[in-house]
């Protein structure tokens, strides 16, 4: 890992990131997005440097955190990150594939479930040769299939289900949801100006939800007309959008 250092994530909270494994505005997007209330069991699927975990920790500090995450040294910095932060009691990281989380996690028994998934279809597009980067951003270790049956998996009946990904994948991440039992409640397009197209969508399902309704969210927009941060934006970073965007 090379550039390894801590960025602020606000109320005191520290991460550590590299030029591999750091955060984006999606990240920060589906954190707030996803963020728990209650005395709730979470688990953040691919988790990275670990920034969504901590994140809903800042949001609510009664939370049950698993993190997992396929990559060794992604994994390392997690977990400095979470000893950094004293929060070891709160947050555990879990170096597993999410296909062989048997015996790891206990399954049926978990509120919320959120992946911040490849975006790309495994082949498809330019495959980057940092190998990070590549499993980040393509489905080289896990499909939407198999992502979506562990949420199922892990969730109890309810439970809820958030991800995001690129408006093209839209119909995919519906199909898969509903492969394994978890219906789409909730959808929220993100556009990064009024004048251009959506580039992200946050979606919420829930395991053995009913079908027949999909409540539409007003579309976030990340910049206003001025191409500064908008309101709503601001609210969402808070006194942690001096890290990194």
């Amino acid at each position: 890992m090379t550039n390894v250092h801590t960025e602020p994530l606000g109320s005191g909270l520290q991460i550590y990131v590299s030029d591999s494994y750091h955060f984006s505005t999606d990240t920060i997007l589906l954190a707030d997005f996803s963020k728990p209330n209650g005395i709730k069991k979470c688990v953040d699927l691919g988790t990275g440097c670990g920034t969504i975990p901590l994140l809903w920790h800042r949001h609510n500090p009664r939370l049950d955190i698993s993190a997992v995450e396929i990559q060794e040294n992604a994994c390392t910095l997690a977990q400095k990150s979470v000893d950094l932060n004293n929060l070891g009691d709160n947050i555990k990281i879990i170096h597993s594939d999410l296909k062989d989380l048997k015996g790891k996690l206990p399954f049926g028994c978990f509120d919320l479930v959120a992946c911040n998934p490849p975006y790309k279809i495994g082949g498809g597009g330019i495959e980057n040769l940092d190998s990070a980067k590549l499993v980040a951003r393509h489905e080289t270790e896990c499909t939407l299939d198999d992502i979506c049956q562990c949420a199922s998996k892990l969730l109890q009946f309810g439970g809820r289900f958030c991800i995001c990904q690129r408006p093209e994948r839209l119909c995919d991440v519906m199909e898969s949801m509903r492969k394994f039992n978890i219906e789409p409640k909730v959808l929220r397009m993100v556009q990064q100006r009024p004048q251009k197209a959506p580039k992200l969508f946050l979606l919420e399902g829930r395991r053995g939800g009913s079908r027949g309704f999909l409540n539409v969210l007003p579309t976030l927009f990340i910049e206003n007309d001025k191409g500064e941060f908008s309101d709503e934006m601001m609210k969402i970073y808070g006194s942690y959008k001096e890290g990194r965007l």
